[in-house]
């Protein structure tokens, strides 16, 4: 019993441990096909312009979904539509690992407090 419960605990821990490998996409490659995303996002995905978002420490996930979704129209804007449209599900995997592994650097309220 002591065996199995060792045994168990070491494959969830495993397990825990490697779902970031498993996730796909290689940063490598996803930075050479963003390159036409840092005249809005940034070179390391944080704007410094308000109207286009920051995507540097996103969820890589979700900056799947929503390259998915400019690609196919779900999302209407014409000019993510026109970079998505040009990516393989591989290069949208890659670009989003590119992405969600760069340090974010949002910005705080320090010292900002509400009624001040």
């Amino acid at each position: 019993m002591k065996r199995a419960l060792t045994l168990l605990s070491f494959g969830i821990a495993l397990a825990l441990t490697s779902a970031p490998l498993l996730a796909g996409g290689n940063i490598q490659n996803g930075q050479a096909r963003a390159a036409a995303c840092v005249a809005c996002h940034g070179k390391d995905g944080n704007s410094v312009d308000p109207q286009y978002p920051r995507l540097a420490g996103q969820y890589n996930e979700y900056i799947q979904q929503a390259l998915h979704e400019y690609k196919d129209g779900r999302r209407n804007n014409a000019i993510m539509k026109g970079f998505a449209s040009q990516l393989s599900d591989q290069d949208i995997e890659d670009v989003a690992a590119f992405f969600s592994s760069m340090p974010t650097k949002l910005d705080t309220l320090k010292g900002h407090v509400q009624g001040d």
